[in-house]
């Protein structure tokens, strides 16, 4: 009988591996470059397959935001938000008198203690003031109230006439052209309808001018309020409203100029994205497509983030690493690491339920009404959003700083201790220096984390799309505003394919994917200069 196989010993099986290798060609190394080159391929083409993939959804938006502006322009829209803005600031104006008549009732109520009707009967004069400003309104808003339906009625002619030509170009693409040529399809003479628009101005400067007179003769006519601090909102009432009867002629002036004729250039498309400061979409005046509030509002909540997560992960990661014993070090690490592993969705509605609602009752706190923006008004704004990325961003920043001060050479931490620097001298000078590029990388990275996370965002920070009103100092992170990551996950699900508000969400992740390489490329330069000092 044959003698039974024996398996190979694993050196046979090693030696057997390397004569195959040899047969075709390659050696032990070859294979491994190759095992690891391939991993750096997929990677770069998945990178490329990404940036092609924005590119291409995205790169018609600025074509069909081109032909926005232009609709906007021959239809007459431009022409009427003149008006509109015009009346837009005395609305505001008159809301400012509305809380100024709040502020002092509530003033008769809780200071002099006086019934309703007693300080309503006070305030008898500043109500006849406040109507004295808003009754000269009436006859602009009955011009903008007349001319919006004109002009939005020219505008939807044209898109029907839009979705007739469409219509019959797919008829045509099935070959059922008899169907298509059934189809009438009327082009807007924007000339003859806009002739009537047009011919409203004479009346309107009268109007206008009207309107001055009447508000000067109003502000003459000033009340005076029971404080000096209500006084003083008074007198910026006045300066607030003199300001604004200053640019009516201005109105009157832009009216005459406007020409609905003249083309507009495509950079116009390009810059109405990039510095627009509005984000409005399915209106049924007009779309505006601005990322600017959207990019303040994540560099915001970035920055409220990191100012919190910084000192934290990088102070953690220096204790731990440099002065913490071996026991705390096995139960600090996996605590705030650990953080890293709540679903950011939970994180969110803890902002929801629990951080918004305490910090909105500690703002309450007399004591702390010294800090801006306390008391808070609305409990979903920058900080709480903020403050909760903050959280997320630690565990990443802590965990790649200390593995930066763990590279940093034992020998460094000797030879300061050698030449008599105590263990803080030691830190603060040799090793955070020597890991200095590390701890740069992890607040970079932190940075990341911060700026792409979407979920705490879209239920944290408010959603208002708007810039906050920074001339109020640090008050402005205490008020509300929406992401371009927030953005993209709340209006991708209902948007149509191909449309411009579909490409406008993708040129939101291609400004988000550029300001991803913008950070990386300073990160090199800091962390390349850095060494070259030390060298």
């Amino acid at each position: 009988m044959s003698p039974a196989p024996t398996s190979p010993t694993p050196e046979r099986e090693f030696v057997i591996r390397r004569r195959r290798l040899r047969f075709l060609g390659l050696s032990l190394d070859d294979v491994i470059r190759m095992f690891f080159g391939s991993n750096a391929l997929v990677a770069m083409v998945v990178l490329g397959l990404i940036t092609v993939f924005l590119f291409k959804e995205g790169a018609g938006f600025f074509g069909d935001n081109l032909d926005n502006l232009r609709i906007y322009r021959r239809a007459g829209l431009e022409y009427v938000d003149y008006l509109r803005r015009a009346e837009a600031e005395h609305t505001a104006l008159t809301r400012y008198l509305s809380d100024l008549r709040l502020r002092t009732l509530q003033h008769y109520m809780n200071v002099e203690k006086l019934s309703v009707a007693e300080a309503n009967a006070k305030l008898a004069e500043f109500d006849a003031f406040a109507d004295r400003f808003a009754e000269p309104a009436e006859p602009i808003r009955g011009f903008v109230s007349d001319l919006t339906d004109v002009v939005a009625e020219i505008k939807t002619k044209h898109a029907v006439t839009l979705d007739q030509m469409e219509e019959k170009r797919q008829l045509v693409a099935v070959g059922r052209e008899a169907d298509a040529d059934a189809i009438v399809v009327e082009p807007v003479d924007f000339d003859a309808e806009l002739a009537p628009v047009l011919g409203t101005l004479p009346a309107f400067k009268e109007a206008n001018r009207t309107f001055m007179r009447e508000l000067q003769i109003a502000l003459d006519d000033q009340p005076t309020l029971p404080t000096d601090e209500l006084n003083q909102r008074l007198e910026k009432f006045q300066r607030l409203a003199r300001t604004f009867i200053g640019t009516l002629p201005q109105v009157e002036r832009d009216l005459e100029s406007w020409d609905p004729t003249q083309p507009i250039p495509m950079w116009k498309a390009f810059t109405s994205f990039l510095f627009g400061r509005q984000w409005l979409t399915a209106s049924f005046w007009q779309d505006w497509y601005g990322v600017l509030p959207l990019l303040v509002g994540s560099l915001m909540v970035s920055a409220v983030a990191l100012a919190l997560a910084v000192p934290l992960g990088v102070g953690a990661a220096i204790y731990v690493n440099q002065l913490a014993s071996p026991a705390e070090q096995r139960f600090i690490k996996p605590c705030i690491e650990f953080i890293s592993a709540f679903p950011s969705v939970v994180l969110g509605f803890f902002g929801i339920v629990f951080l918004g609602e305490h910090l909105r009752a500690l703002s309450q706190v007399e004591w702390l009404s010294w800090v801006p923006g306390f008391p808070i008004a609305e409990r979903l704004n920058v900080l709480t959003a903020g403050c909760l990325l903050a959280l997320l961003s630690v565990p990443t920043i802590f965990t790649l700083a200390e593995d930066a001060l763990n590279n940093v050479p034992r020998a460094f931490k000797e030879a300061s201790f050698a030449l008599g620097a105590t263990r803080l001298q030691t830190i603060l000078k040799i090793t955070v220096p020597a890991g200095l590029s590390g701890i740069i990388s992890a607040v970079l990275l932190g940075f990341g984390r911060v700026i792409g996370e979407t979920m705490v965002v879209l239920l944290c920070a408010g959603n208002r799309i708007a810039i906050p009103d920074f001339s109020e100092g640090l008050a402005a992170f205490t008020q509300p505003v929406h992401t371009m990551t927030g953005i993209i996950a709340q209006e991708m699900g209902e948007v149509v394919r191909g449309s411009i508000h579909y490409r406008a969400l993708f040129m939101v992740g291609l400004v988000l994917f550029f300001l991803a390489l913008l950070i990386n490329y300073i990160a090199q330069h800091i962390v390349r200069r850095y060494r070259i000092s030390i060298g």
